[in-house]
């Protein structure tokens, strides 16, 4: 990352994070109490508008909102590529934001028909046979590249250092795209482990990446969404700090991504190398 990227990381911690003084009890002999200012991840609802009509409101950290709403349209496959947008603003709203984006008519008439088919289904989420069937979306096959244990492990290294708000709050989820070398080059941090990645993902359609050069680090768990939002896009690798879930690996295996878990200084697992993907080594 440049130093211009660091100064706009480090202002988006600030902007993502309220002070507020907390009291600290430590004992050992006895109790004490230290009053001092601790610093506390901002979560938000945030309302996702696409041509005039609310679509979803997530959870979220108020920054990098411009990147979050176009990267969960195309995780989301809302729109198909990022020229589809034409065009994305962020407004205070009665008790959060709102992101309003202008898209193409036909990707708002597919929303449409997706929204209808939602209708009428009750407080248990996705019942019957026919929700069960489209609980699991089709995952495209991606192409993965030739990752080396040692860009792995140098991108671990490397993250801490990226991730401002977490190093304030402890409560921030962050994901970063490293090239093949292991270097980050790019890290969004949020609230949500969905709302990182998708904040990545509009950052490098935004950026106009080299998916093909590159894997994606993540700080939480490798789930099924993650691993779907990381193919749906056409990003071929994913490493995650903590397991990945038996559905996960399914749908890696089925897409042909590189998937690798419980990363951690020295040691990571590999749950899916496929075949066209050799391993790489220095």
């Amino acid at each position: 990352m440049s130093a211009a990227d660091t100064r706009h990381a480090s202002a988006s911690a600030e902007a993502a994070l309220m002070r507020l003084p907390v009291e600290e009890r430590r004992g050992s002999n006895g109790w004490h109490a230290d009053t001092h200012e601790d610093g506390l991840a901002l979560e938000q609802p945030v309302a996702l508008v696409y041509n005039g009509i609310s679509h979803a409101v997530m959870m979220a950290s108020p920054t990098d909102l411009e990147a979050f709403a176009l990267g969960f349209s195309l995780t989301e496959g809302i729109l198909h590529s990022a020229d589809e947008c034409y065009d994305l603003e962020v407004h205070e709203a009665p008790g959060g934001l709102a992101i309003h984006l202008t898209i193409a008519s036909q990707r708002m008439a597919e929303l449409k028909q997706r929204r209808r088919s939602l209708t009428g289904r009750t407080g248990c989420g996705l019942c019957g046979t026919e929700a069960l069937e489209q609980a699991i979306r089709p995952i495209p096959a991606v192409t993965a590249p030739s990752l080396s244990d040692a860009a792995i492990q140098r991108a671990l290294q490397e993250l801490f250092a990226h991730q401002p708000l977490q190093a304030v709050t402890g409560a921030s989820h962050g994901a970063a795209w490293c090239d093949l070398q292991g270097r980050v080059q790019w890290l969004c941090e949020d609230v949500g482990r969905h709302n990182a990645l998708d904040k990545l993902v509009g950052t490098l359609a935004r950026e106009n990446a080299p998916l093909a050069s590159g894997f994606v680090l993540v700080t939480s768990r490798a789930s099924y969404e993650m691993v779907h939002k990381c193919a749906s896009v056409g990003i071929g690798a994913l490493v995650a700090v903590s397991a990945a879930t038996s559905l996960a690996v399914e749908q890696a295996q089925t897409a042909g991504l590189f998937l690798a878990g419980f990363a951690r200084p020295g040691r990571h697992l590999i749950y899916h190398r496929p075949a066209t993907a050799a391993v790489a080594h220095g």
